[in-house]
Order: structure tokens, then sequence, then C-alpha cells
């Protein structure tokens, strides 16, 4: 394993635990989304946390000197998916974040079962897309 993937993810603990601590609140990307919209009270906070997430995307970028994704897809495909995606992690009130990484961490039965829905639905979709490319 990679000693960054091990340093990112010690971050990310940090920094989840630090707004848990700090400000009482989740790190679970959709909901901090969603709450950039929800008024002036809401709003900076989690403005400046969305901030932080794009700058942080640039600065590796521009450190490593990684050229970044590259989508083969049309954006008329992309942003349909985006928007599926964003549908679903209201109906699965939060994404993967939120549940995965904070939600598993306070020990809610809710999270854990949508962690294990997300990665046993992960797995099966590779598993199948496996098959089919093998065709």
């Amino acid at each position: 394993m990679s000693i960054y993937a091990i340093l990112g993810g010690v971050c990310i603990g940090i920094g989840a635990m630090l707004l848990m601590v700090l400000n009482g609140r989740i790190a679970g990307i959709s909901g901090i989304f969603y709450q950039s919209f929800d008024g002036p009270k809401h709003r900076n906070w989690a403005l400046f946390f969305l901030a932080g997430l794009c700058l942080g995307v640039v600065i590796h970028l521009w450190a490593s000197g990684d050229p970044g994704p590259v989508f083969d897809m049309p954006l008329s495909t992309l942003l349909p998916g985006a928007f599926l995606v964003g549908v679903g992690t209201r109906m699965g009130s939060g994404c993967t974040s939120g549940h995965g990484i904070c939600g598993i961490a306070r020990f809610s039965r809710r999270s854990i079962v949508a962690t294990i829905v997300f990665m046993g639905s992960a797995f099966i979709t590779v598993f199948v897309q496996s098959l089919v490319w093998e065709l």
C-alpha cells in the first residue's frame, strides 16, 4: 500500500474528527453541499469546506504534475449520471463519505447497512462488468 494512501486516509479521518468536535457536523460531502444552499447560518462554513476540497485537488494536480482525469464520455452522458448520483445520495440519506467514514465511526446502524449496500453493489457491478468484457 502506498504511503500516500495511508497519509490521505489519516488526513480524511482527522478532518472528519475535527469537523465533528469543533463544529458538531458530519463530514458527508452531499450533506455539506446541500447545506451550502441552506441560508447564511450554514452557508459560510459549507462553502469554505467545499472550496477546500477543490483547492486540495488543484494543489495535488499542480504539485504532482498529474494531468487529472480524462473522460472518454461526452458531457451529455456524464451530466445525467451525476444528477442520478445526487438523487441517490438524497434517497439514501447521505453519500459514501458520510456513511462510510463518519457513520461507521459513530457506530450508526443505518450507516453500516448503507455502506454494506454501497460496497456490495460495487463488487457486483465490477464482477458483472468483468464478465461482460470477457465476452
